[in-house]
C-alpha cells in the first residue's frame, strides 16, 4: 500500500476487526508455563437483562449476543469460564484486536516502570523523557505524565475517526508515528479538561522506550505477556515496515482467553498467582475515581480505564472491545464485537452480573 495515509483511509475505510491482519506486527513470544481458567462442569443459562430485550425472537442468549455483532463472549467467575461464546468464524484461538483496550496495557507498563524506578512518579515532566517536544514548544515541559493517563494534556488533536483530515487518521493509517507525535501542538494549559486523545497515548509509549531502554514491544512481553502465562503469541502492529514505530494506542491482538488474563491481574490488585507483576497502589489508584473525567457516555476515567461508582471497572475500544471487571462479584467479562451492536455493554455486564 502506498504510505500515504489518506490512500490507506479510503482503500480499508472504517476500522474492522481484520485490521490487525493490515499493517504489519511485532510477535509478542509467550512462557511455556501457560495458565489455563477451569471451566464450568454446569451448564449455565444466562438471561437478557429485561431492559435490553426489545424482540421476542432474540429471546435467546447467544442469538441476542449475534444480533449485536458480537465475536467473543466470555463470563469468568472464580478463574471458572461460566460462558464462552464465538461468531463469525472466530474461535479460541483466533487473534482478535483490541483497539483501545491496548491503552489499559500501555497503563500498566507505565505502573511498572514506575516500580522498577525507570520513571520517578506519574507528575514527572514528559519532556524529561521527549526532550524535543521542549525544543518544539517550551510549554510541553507543563506536561506530566499523570496529564496523559487523564487525557487532560491539553495537546490540540482530533479523536476522529470518520474524517481523512483528523490526526486520528494519519496516526491509524499513516507510517511514521514519531514524525507525528513529534508534530504536536499545544492546544491549552494541561488539566483544565478531559478530552480523549489516543496522542497521549503513543507519547507514553515512546517515554516507556526511553525510559527503559528497551524496545516497548520487549519490555511488553517481558514484563507483562509472559508473567500472565498466556497462551496466545500475541501480534502489536506497527506503522510502517522503515520506521516500526509500535502502534501503542490500539493495536494489540490476542486470544480472548489471554485478554481475559489481563482482567484477571487487576481483579487480584496486581498479582497473578504468587507474582506481584503491578503494585498494588498502582492498580488502587488506577481504578479510582480521581477526577471529573468522564468519556463520552459519562463514565469516570483514570489512567485509561473506565471506573464505576460500584467499585467495576473496564477498557474499552472501538466496535464494542471491552475486558469488564466486577470485584463485588468476582467476574470478569469479555466483550469482542464488528460493532457496539447498538448496546451499553458497561449497564448489560453490571447487569447480568446481577445474576450471581
Amino acid at each position: 500500500m502506498s504510505s500515504c495515509h489518506f490512500v490507506r483511509y479510503f482503500y480499508w475505510n472504517y476500522a474492522g476487526i481484520d485490521d490487525g491482519k493490515k499493517f504489519p506486527a511485532f510477535t509478542i513470544e509467550n512462557q511455556n508455563k501457560v495458565f489455563d481458567f477451569k471451566h464450568s462442569s454446569k451448564n449455565i443459562e444466562l438471561i437478557i437483562p429485561e431492559k435490553f430485550i426489545s424482540d421476542e425472537e432474540n429471546i435467546k442468549f447467544d442469538s441476542f449476543l449475534e444480533t449485536h455483532e458480537t465475536i467473543a463472549f466470555l463470563v469468568i467467575k472464580d478463574d471458572t469460564i461460566l460462558y464462552e461464546k464465538y461468531f463469525s468464524d472466530i474461535d479460541e484461538k483466533s487473534l482478535l484486536i483490541s483497539f483501545s483496550v491496548a491503552k489499559s496495557f500501555i497503563s500498566a507498563l507505565i505502573g511498572i516502570a514506575i516500580d522498577e524506578g525507570f520513571i520517578i512518579n506519574v507528575h514527572q515532566p514528559i519532556t524529561d523523557f521527549l526532550p524535543k517536544l521542549k525544543e518544539k514548544d517550551v510549554r510541553f515541559s507543563n506536561i506530566t505524565i499523570d496529564h496523559l493517563l487523564n487525557m487532560r494534556s491539553g495537546i490540540k488533536f482530533s479523536e476522529e475517526y470518520n474524517s481523512p483530515f483528523a490526526l486520528m487518521a494519519k496516526f491509524y493509517y499513516g507510517t511514521n508515528l514519531k514524525k507525528y507525535v513529534y508534530n504536536l501542538k499545544i492546544e491549552k494549559a494541561p488539566d483544565l479538561e478531559y478530552k480523549y486523545q489516543s496522542a497521549n497515548t503513543q507519547i507514553l509509549s515512546m517515554i516507556i522506550e526511553e525510559a527503559t531502554g528497551k524496545q516497548f514491544y520487549k519490555y511488553f512481553e517481558e514484563k507483562l505477556w509472559k508473567p500472565l502465562q498466556t497462551k496466545s503469541i500475541a501480534k502489536w502492529n506497527y506503522d510502517s515496515e522503515k520506521n516500526k514505530t509500535i502502534k501503542a494506542f490500539c493495536c494489540l491482538n490476542a486470544t480472548a482467553r489471554d485478554f481475559a488474563k489481563f482482567g484477571r491481574l487487576y481483579l487480584n490488585k496486581g498479582k497473578f498467582n504468587d507474582n506481584q507483576i503491578i503494585s498494588k497502589d498502582w492498580v488502587n489508584s488506577s481504578t479510582t475515581i480521581m477526577n471529573d473525567s468522564r468519556d463520552s457516555q459519562n463514565y469516570p476515567y483514570t489512567y485509561y480505564w473506565r471506573v464505576k461508582e460500584d467499585g467495576a471497572f473496564f477498557a474499552k475500544g472501538i466496535l464494542g472491545q471491552y475486558i469488564y471487571v466486577y470485584p463485588e462479584k468476582n467476574l470478569i467479562f469479555l466483550r469482542f464485537g464488528k460493532s457496539y451492536g447498538d448496546i451499553d455493554w458497561a449497564e448489560f455486564f453490571e447487569k447480568i452480573g446481577s445474576q450471581f
